[in-house]
């Protein structure tokens, strides 16, 4: 009953008013069309798949980095084997310096040549 009351109240309202009463506007849609609101679940979906997609391009920036510090730690281990090769290299000839030494030295010795 209220409800007829109030519509019969807003119909002489309008009636009698100018067009523009406050009951007018706003009984006016402030909107052509209706907006869809999202349920709650579709909310949380989006975000969920925003995050995850957040996640993977971390992932796969991590990923890259990795292999990049692998593809690092690699070059390093041939840089060390290759100044392993050459440190032993040096420390051979060293060795076969020194026995020519000791051998020339004694060639001298025995020469004759050593004194001055």
């Amino acid at each position: 009953m209220s409800n007829a009351w109030n519509q019969t109240r807003w119909m002489k309202r309008l009636a009698v008013g100018p067009i523009t009463t406050p009951e007018y506007i706003e009984c006016q849609p402030t909107r052509k069309h209706p907006q869809v609101v999202p349920s709650e679940l579709e909310i949380i979906k989006q975000d969920f798949k925003r995050r995850n997609a957040e996640l993977e391009k971390k992932i796969e920036q991590m990923e890259e980095k990795k292999m990049k510090l692998r593809l690092d730690m690699d070059v390093q281990k041939l840089e060390t084997e290759k100044l392993r090769k050459w440190k032993n290299k040096a420390e051979g000839d060293l060795d076969s310096l020194k026995i020519d030494y000791k051998w020339l030295r004694c060639s001298m010795k025995a020469a004759g040549l050593g004194k001055t």
